[in-house]
């Protein structure tokens, strides 16, 4: 009962006009970059975080969150329609999806998706209104060495889960530790490593490493590839609605996707692309007949793109009660609610219970408004991507610009956000992923503080970390989860899932 109580009252903030006017616009934004190849929630939400220094907080979190879920809707149209991604985590929905579109089955394929994302995703957030409390209220136990092993283990497992070789994930954490390092020294008020350089006495800003190793790079990436010939394809689907037999086939890997992306979501690291890879295995492992996957199996439509909402949805919880963010998404609505004077986490519920509540109330909302615009503006979707790649990039690079200027009104800011799209690029050629080293700049500031805090408590005596219990637990799984990642067999069994 209490729950219904809080989300009443959730609803009663989040059905202002103002904030469904912007629920709206983040599903719409969410939908658009979800379908355009490209461009994507990471430099999106970094492009937008100055727009919303003027709005209300609990606005400006609406809508950011209405980005992230709606991309991964919007993934699936072109996944479907034209075997082309939008985002990642709707790779795997073209294997299934795109060849019973070639079967002239496409609105049974988009419909299944859409619905599939509905109930996954009303799901997930009855999973936030659910354990987002009492993890709350354990949370509130936590003291400056059990945050300080939370986070260990938080980039422990983001290593572990992230994509490519281990040896290059650790590597991008460390350097995302000590590019949050730089600045300086609360404690001493001596700069360090700021190579003499005045403009980053106060550190290194958030967005232009976002804005360059996320936005420019993507541009960049986009170039590089051939252009595509342009996109003709008919939307008019009459038998849009799928069969009882697709119902029957569906609705179970709708349910087995729902529960495996509400678990995995809350990981650190992979998220919502994990969930549906994931999904799929196991959809092709229990089918009767695995042979009909990749030929039009609507399963694999249907466990996967409820996986990856489901996900989408309970990667908020980490971050809402324990102030932890467990992607580079949440990562960045973490640094708007930074920017908004508010400290995610435990304090977060019990100092600003009606923004939580109504956050989770406009999920539901956003779910079912994102099923309403998706199917009819099919249309729209599918004449943008016939739009050429050049005609987009300038736009992106002037808000790159314009975003991050606006934040400092220091060119010097601008001149850093190059030399890390720089940097973005050459990881790119190399093969590493950044979103390690965003999680280990995010996170590196507050494990200092907290070890400092910690060794100051004990006295400078380390045992404090395994006295607390805690403490202990989390270091102990995180030693668990660094020893299964240099084990052969896991290390050979993750490589092929990865690749696979």
């Amino acid at each position: 009962m209490e729950m219904l109580d809080h989300l009443v009252t959730g609803f009663s903030a989040a059905l202002t006009l103002q904030n469904v006017l912007f629920c709206l616009l983040g599903c719409l934004l969410g939908t658009l970059i979800g379908v355009l190849p490209g461009i994507g929630p990471i430099p999106t939400i970094a492009l937008l975080l100055p727009i919303t220094f003027g709005m209300d907080p609990l606005t400006a979190m609406i809508m950011l969150a209405g980005i992230y879920y709606g991309a991964q809707y919007g993934g699936s149209t072109t996944s479907i329609l034209v075997n082309m991604p939008g985002e990642a985590s709707s790779v795997i929905t073209c294997i299934d999806g795109h060849q019973m579109a070639k079967q002239g089955r496409a609105g049974p394929a988009l419909a299944t998706a859409a619905l599939g994302s509905l109930f996954a995703g009303c799901v997930g957030t009855l999973f936030i209104a659910a354990f987002a409390p009492p993890l709350s209220a354990f949370a509130q136990k936590f003291n400056s060495p059990d945050y300080f092993s939370l986070m260990v283990l938080g980039l422990v497992m983001a290593v572990v889960l992230a994509h490519g070789s281990v040896i290059k994930a650790v590597a991008m954490v460390l350097i995302g530790i000590l590019l949050g390092l730089v600045g300086t020294d609360v404690n001493t008020g001596l700069a360090r490593y700021t190579l003499g350089i005045s403009g980053l006495w106060d550190g290194i800003e958030f967005l232009p490493i976002v804005l360059g190793m996320f936005g420019i790079v993507e541009v960049i990436r986009n170039l590089e590839k051939p252009a595509g010939e342009r996109i003709t394809i008919s939307t008019k689907f009459r038998d849009l609605w799928p069969t009882r037999k697709d119902f029957r086939e569906a609705w179970p890997a709708a349910v087995r996707g729902t529960a495996l992306g509400s678990i995995l979501g809350i990981l650190p690291g992979g998220g919502a692309v994990l969930a549906s890879f994931a999904s799929y295995t196991m959809e092709k492992r229990l089918a009767k007949d695995p042979s009909r996957f990749g030929k039009g199996a609507i399963e694999g439509v249907a466990g996967p793109e409820s996986a990856n909402n489901a996900a989408a949805q309970t990667s908020f919880i980490p971050l809402l009660t324990l102030g932890l963010p467990s992607n580079a998404v949440m990562a960045l609505i973490m640094g708007g609610l930074v920017i908004h004077g508010m400290q995610p986490g435990a304090a977060m519920m019990t100092a600003k219970p009606d923004l939580f509540w109504a956050l989770v109330a406009s999920m539901f909302i956003g779910n079912v408004m994102l099923v309403v615009i998706n199917l009819p503006m099919l249309g729209i979707w599918v004449r943008l991507l016939g739009a050429p790649y050049r005609f987009m990039y300038p736009t992106i690079l002037m808000l790159c610009v314009v975003g991050v200027y606006a934040t400092t009104a220091e060119p010097f800011q601008i001149v850093m956000m190059v030399i890390f799209a720089a940097f973005g690029y050459v990881l790119l050629k190399f093969g590493c992923e950044p979103v390690p080293l965003v999680l280990g700049f995010i996170l590196g500031p507050l494990m200092e503080v907290n070890l400092r805090r910690s060794l100051q408590i004990s006295r400078g005596d380390p045992t404090i970390f395994f006295d607390r219990p805690i403490s202990a637990t989390l270091l102990a799984i995180a030693a668990g989860m660094i020893l299964l990642a240099v084990l052969p067999s896991f290390r050979r069994t993750r490589e092929e899932a990865f690749k696979e």
